[in-house]
């Protein structure tokens, strides 16, 4: 992927200046203890702020249904909030363990072009010693993660998929994208690049 071509094209796209992305991500699973069905949270800590800020995030599965089948993106329902610094150790009172933590590094723009955009290019990076975010290094040097999320309610859904289509016609050419589940596959049409990149990015039910 050309990442400056990307990059450049972005900004004439959105007409906003890109953001720094540093972000921390840990992400924790809880015990057998805490219920029959396992749970996952990802605390992430925005470290491109001049004070460190932290969140908690929650992804839900995949909507399923009829409704799901007919349409051409993934909808995930993601709930946020923000948190105090002390959430980690909070997390670990209750019974959660750390599964993994990865450092991602890059940059977003976030603009309104037919739906919100949120588009975020960064590269995935792993810790040598815990929490060690200083000490990075790159997972696969040379491949950046591109994710494209927009929200969605039950009554838009199709100006979502129109949106993001549309979108994408000018980012097609650019990308190599393959719908989750089959990371070898090349997706080659701008519409199946939207299904593509609005399933990997995920899109927020509010």
């Amino acid at each position: 992927m050309h990442v400056e071509a990307l990059e450049v094209l972005l900004q004439g796209l959105s007409g906003v200046p890109k953001e720094r992305v540093r972000v921390h991500e840990l992400c924790l699973k809880s015990v057998p203890m805490l219920g029959a069905v396992p749970s996952e949270v990802r605390l992430l800590c925005d470290l491109a702020q001049p004070t460190p800020s932290w969140t908690i995030r929650h992804v839900g599965g995949a909507m399923r249904g009829a409704g799901a089948e007919q349409i051409s993106i993934l909808v995930r329902t993601i709930v946020e909030s923000k948190a105090s610094s002390n959430v980690l150790r909070y997390f670990y009172g209750i019974g959660y363990k750390l599964d993994h933590e990865i450092l991602k590094v890059g940059f977003a723009f976030r603009f309104q072009r037919g739906a919100q955009f949120t588009v975020t290019v960064t590269s995935a990076n792993k810790m040598p010693k815990l929490h060690a975010t200083d000490e990075a290094v790159q997972v696969t040097p040379g491949i950046q993660l591109v994710e494209i999320t927009a929200p969605a309610a039950a009554n838009n859904y199709n100006d979502v998929v129109s949106a993001v289509t549309s979108f994408c016609e000018y980012l097609a050419p650019l990308l190599h994208l393959s719908k989750p589940g089959n990371s070898t596959g090349i997706v080659p049409t701008a519409g199946a690049a939207a299904a593509s990149l609005m399933s990997s990015g995920g899109v927020k039910t509010l």
